[in-house]
């Protein structure tokens, strides 16, 4: 699948609800030729076409050597995620891509990973969470935070569990406006930094979430000793071509769909918060 601009008819063969307006959809492309050769790395993403509707840019959450199926988690937002969202096991959808760039993952070998997410923004790391549990040997310490605004913005419960049962790993969860049934941290994720010990000088950080969370989260670590270089973020704007013509996701000088969504933070903290980019 080398062609970004062809769109390959796929299948949803599972869907999982998560919350009330969110869905993980499992697909699989209906070409087994296709279907062998497509190849994706954690953190790229697919834009994910309705026939007669529109597409859409969406992380790809599964496993990068799954060669049968692809998972995708769809918030009902818009006119096309929406429409998704009436779609049911059996129904097509279109493929295009991958597109971007990843995680770090080989560059993160050996050493420890704290990977820090809010709201939905876990999403693009669940691959990467998933790619190192199934080669849990090749890395050090795993810590998770990940903050919500409410209980009921938790998504991906069970995962957390199952996360939390894996050796040498610490998840930490925080909800902004906890319900009577919380039992964990109360704030922003930013306040679960303090809870957590790491060495700066062998630690990579994965962070995806609201901007927000990065121009505030950052520097906080960076004052811990991190290097700048150590530190990944996965942006979101809004992509429609995939490969840097539209001028949609321009940020500064890099587009969001081919020079991320995953970019170091030395790179683009300059960017990020400044209006109009």
């Amino acid at each position: 699948m080398t062609n970004p601009h062809i769109v390959h008819a796929a299948t949803i063969v599972e869907k999982v609800r998560e919350t009330a307006d969110i869905h993980t959809y499992r697909l699989r492309i209906n070409d087994e030729d296709e279907r062998q050769s497509y190849r994706f790395a954690a953190g790229q993403f697919n834009m994910v076409y309705l026939f007669g509707v529109g597409e859409v840019a969406i992380s790809i959450v599964s496993d990068p050597e799954d060669p049968e199926t692809l998972d995708h988690t769809i918030r009902a937002v818009g006119r096309v995620t929406t429409a998704i969202a009436r779609l049911e096991v059996g129904d097509g959808v279109g493929i295009r891509g991958p597109f971007g760039r990843g995680w770090p993952l080989d560059e993160a070998q050996g050493r420890d990973v704290v990977i820090v997410t809010g709201g939905l923004g876990c999403a693009p790391v669940v691959g990467a969470i998933e790619y190192i549990f199934r080669r849990r040997d090749r890395y050090g310490a795993v810590k998770i935070l990940h903050g919500v605004k409410t209980p009921e913005d938790l998504v991906f419960h069970e995962r957390f569990e199952r996360w939390e049962r894996q050796p040498d790993t610490e998840v930490l969860l925080t909800s902004d406006r906890p319900g009577k049934l919380w039992r964990y941290h109360v704030g922003v994720v930013t306040e679960l930094f303090e809870m957590v010990s790491f060495d700066p000088f062998r630690t990579v950080v994965l962070m995806c979430g609201p901007e927000i969370m990065m121009r505030v989260g950052v520097p906080i670590l960076l004052r811990r000793g991190l290097p700048a270089t150590s530190v990944y973020v996965s942006l979101e704007r809004h992509m429609e071509c995939g490969i840097g013509l539209c001028g949609h996701c321009q940020m500064g000088p890099y587009f969001v769909c081919k020079d991320g969504p995953v970019m170091r933070y030395d790179r683009i903290a300059p960017w990020l918060g400044r209006p109009g980019i």
